[in-house]
């Protein structure tokens, strides 16, 4: 019971199922705006017109990242058709991935047991599950940045060979140029200020000299620059934009509204790490011993990485929770070493913390109907979620207990692998139960009765709003109507693509109503009330709890 790490029938099956269920609830959601429906719809729209280098969303440039995200979901549209899964399944591989180089990186680094640890750690976190299950540049930059992280460990570990440290170095500059082309200059920023910080700390000079930095570089550019110059080439206004806006001034400037407080990551890290928590300060105080009789310290790395990336985004003014995913890995792998040689205490503190968790949620549940302050409404939405975090809470507060159980009886990695099994169904739980209110946050159901009313030529407008996910599944692009927001850049550039106030589109409304041209637009309450009383000439023809869809005839 206690060298499970050992039985490769257990290591198959348990794979076998993990995979299974990973990729099948790709496909069991909507998808939920703003993200999932902003990353489809790109991705769509390059697929449709063939235009891989300028990366427009509905219709309009969009140059806030990188394209690999769109490349990547429009290579899936094109391979498998337009779909749910089809948009999560770049970020769905990026997940899994990171799961299983994280294990491999633990086992080759720092033993079989610790590489079985650290996957059942990443691919059992809260936030790594759950973030490998949304179609959102996070998990596709944390999976290249795994891979940077992962091939850095390898490479310099002191049991490396040199045609070993030589080709996972080579991996190492590929993943960071995949990074940049993810989500811009932080795939590179990021690991080399940890290359630095290490450097200063363990005194290990010699690591410059295994870099294999002339290949590296030589690889690195040549993966990364191809797009930037081409885009460049094509869209001069794109360079001024995506260098300075988007990383100079998004870092140091309020411009997004996006700020919080300097501790807001490491309120989001509790729920996040969560089953693990118990034993992650453990883990992380771990890291800091140096090892005795090598040059590499590679827990001094991970312990640099997770405090660095984590300290760079607290300080940045734009703050959004998926900011600080790359550190997971990390975390994974110094809980895992850590776990390793755990006592039998803190392993039962894991497991009671995680027991306090399910009954904490099991009280919270009665109160959830609560959220829907804004929209009364959506209350018998959140009131059939409850079940499901019902149900969640009971897995996680039943794992712990069975957990504590084993770990009381010394039965150690069965301790782990229930720890890791109850937070992982307990994710897939909160994930599927949220179904039937992400489709309405969609307004997926509003397009589809829309598509009965369309033509080929039928005009769509969109008054003072943009639903990232309605043009996804209505597989057009709608006409923006007093409304900038993200698109403020691209319409500077193309402001014959939206009408930027109402009294003009009530103009052009009319003139559709005069020629007997069918039009339809989605809008608010607040701007069906507005129109109406102005005695625009409308008839409703779908509508939910957040919005409306009107027609002119």
């Amino acid at each position: 019971m206690n060298d499970l790490y050992n039985s490769k029938k257990l290591i198959w099956s348990l794979l076998a199922a993990f995979v299974l269920v990973w990729l099948y609830v790709l496909g069991v959601r909507t998808l939920v705006p703003p993200d999932e429906g902003r990353y489809a719809e790109m991705a769509r729209e390059m697929w449709a017109s063939g235009d891989w280098i300028t990366t427009r969303l509905n219709g309009i440039k969009y140059f806030e990242k990188p394209p690999l995200q769109t490349w990547m979901n429009a290579l899936s549209f094109a391979a498998f058709g337009l779909g749910e899964w089809q948009a999560r399944l770049w970020t769905g591989l990026c997940g899994l991935g990171g799961v299983f180089l994280t294990g491999y990186a633990g086992h080759r680094v720092f033993g079989a047991r610790a590489g079985f640890y650290a996957a059942l750690a990443l691919g059992s976190s809260l936030f790594w599950v759950a973030c490998g299950q949304i179609d959102s540049l996070d998990m596709g930059l944390s999976g290249m940045t795994t891979i940077v992280l992962c091939a850095v460990l390898i490479a310099q570990h002191d049991g490396a060979t040199e045609r070993e440290r030589r080709n996972w170095m080579l991996v190492c500059w590929a993943g960071m140029a995949l990074a940049v082309l993810a989500k811009g200059l932080i795939g590179l920023v990021l690991p080399g200020a940890v290359l630095v910080l290490y450097t200063a700390l363990s005194r290990d000079l010699a690591i410059w000299k295994r870099l294999h930095l002339v290949k590296g570089l030589l690889l690195f550019f040549a993966i990364a620059t191809p797009w930037f110059v081409l885009v460049g080439l094509k869209n001069p206004e794109q360079p001024h934009f995506f260098f300075i806006h988007e990383h100079w001034e998004r870092f140091f400037l309020k411009t997004h509204h996006r700020e919080g407080a300097w501790y807001y990551f490491l309120v989001l890290l509790i729920p996040g790490i969560m089953p693990w928590l118990g034993v992650l300060p453990q883990a992380m105080f771990h890291g800091i011993r140096r090892e005795p009789g090598v040059a590499f310290q590679p827990k001094l790395l991970l312990l640099i990485w997770a405090v660095f990336i984590t300290f760079f985004f607290s300080y940045s003014s734009s703050k959004l929770p998926g900011y600080i995913l790359p550190i997971y890995p990390a975390l994974a792998l110094l809980i895992a070493t850590y776990l390793e040689g755990a006592s039998r205490l803190n392993r039962m503190i894991a497991a009671g913390l995680l027991i306090l968790v399910g009954v904490a949620g099991l009280a919270a549940v009665p109160q959830m109907a609560q959220m829907a302050v804004r929209h009364p409404d959506e209350r018998i939405l959140l009131e059939a979620y409850q079940p499901w975090v019902l149900t969640a809470a009971i897995v996680a507060a039943a794992g712990g207990a069975i957990a504590m159980l084993h770990a009381r009886h010394l039965r150690r990695d069965l301790a782990v692998l229930t720890l890791a099994i109850a937070g992982f169904v307990s994710v897939q739980l909160i994930l599927t139960g949220f179904e039937p209110y992400g489709k309405m946050r969609a307004g997926k159901e509003l397009a589809m009765k829309m598509l009965p009313e369309l033509q080929a030529d039928t005009k769509i407008y969109s008054v003072n709003t943009y639903e990232q996910s309605m043009t996804f599944y209505l597989q057009r692009t709608v006409t923006l109507v007093d409304y900038w927001d993200e698109f403020t850049f691209g319409l500077r550039q193309q402001p014959e693509l939206s009408i930027p106030t109402v009294e003009g589109f009530i103009e052009k409304w009319e003139e559709h109503s005069a020629a007997n041209v069918k039009a339809l637009a989605i809008v608010s309450d607040d701007a069906y009330e507005k129109l109406k009383a102005k005695g625009v000439t409308m008839r409703v023809i779908a509508e939910d709890t957040r919005r409306l869809v009107i027609t002119n005839l």
